[in-house]
């Protein structure tokens, strides 16, 4: 990565876990895809009155060549993203799927529409 990782946690006190489980989720993603310029990572609790615990929403956001990447997940299941670990996994693994597709585009492995195969046989 050309800068270096910004990690925030908003909502609850800095956690050295935590960050040392952020840190070995994009190094995964750098040794997927050696081409990210830059990676932001907000960790926020979210405090419900009426809830048992925090919900956790995790936002990633990848600066690449000529796009950013962002994944900012929404609490399909809150029950699981009461545990920060879920809520970290869950979001990174949305991120590599987004690099995935980024990659496959980059090289020019993108499906193509019906419509195209037709016009370019004509």
């Amino acid at each position: 990565m050309q800068e270096p990782l910004q990690i925030t946690f908003r909502g609850f006190p800095h956690s050295d876990a935590v960050e040392q489980k952020i840190r070995e989720k994009v190094k995964k993603l750098e040794q997927f895809f050696d081409r990210i310029i830059h990676c932001k990572v907000v960790v926020e609790a979210e405090h419900h009155h009426k809830h048992q615990g925090n919900l956790y929403h995790v936002r990633v956001e990848m600066q690449v060549p000529n796009k950013t990447l962002v994944v900012s997940r929404e609490h399909h299941d809150r029950r699981a993203h009461e545990d920060v670990y879920v809520s970290i996994r869950d979001a990174f693994n949305a991120a590599m799927r987004q690099l995935e597709d980024y990659s496959r585009m980059m090289r020019g492995d993108t499906k193509r529409h019906q419509n195209q195969n037709q016009e370019a046989a004509e």
